[in-house]
């Protein structure tokens, strides 16, 4: 119970409020554990929400984030906290139809400059790492150690 985190605790460390975490919960994004009648959840649905957040702030739809979190959810195999605590940086980028998932900056500038329209781009890892502390502690230790260890891409069509 000790890495469970209220409602208030999620809202105030990702400015979500708290009416939009119940909407979440009641529409099966981000479905926290209970007892009783309050919501407790993990440092893996911590990070989700901080995701989440950073998507809704982009004008993501709750139909385009819900297809966004089951495609992370499927593609890395894992949640997103085991992901980012890996080390490397992921880069979420979508142009509404198409998203990719890269953790190699070379993979994401070349998207960005063969784009035939405005691309949405999430840092996931930064998302995650502002809002969990122990992430924030290692991540410029992860930073000064060379870079991204793997290459990984990623791509799939959103279907309307």
């Amino acid at each position: 119970m000790a890495d469970l985190l209220t409602s208030n605790e999620v809202a105030a460390l990702t400015g979500i409020s708290l009416r939009q975490l119940q909407w979440w919960d009641e529409r099966g994004l981000v479905v926290p554990a209970r007892q009783g009648h309050r919501r407790l959840y993990s440092l893996d649905d911590l990070a989700e929400v901080a995701v989440i957040a950073e998507l809704r702030r982009k004008g993501f739809s709750l139909q385009r984030m819900r297809k966004v979190v089951r495609f992370l959810r499927q593609e890395l195999g894992k949640r997103l906290i085991e992901t980012v605590n890996s080390g490397s940086d992921y880069h979420l980028l979508t142009d509404g139809r198409h998203i990719y998932l890269e953790n190699s900056a070379q993979q994401v500038i070349d998207i960005l400059k063969n784009a035939r329209q405005p691309m949405f781009a999430v840092c996931l890892s930064d998302a995650v790492r502002r809002v969990h502390p122990k992430l924030r502690k290692s991540a410029s230790s992860a930073r000064g150690g060379g870079g991204m260890q793997s290459k990984k891409r990623v791509a799939a069509k959103l279907r309307a």
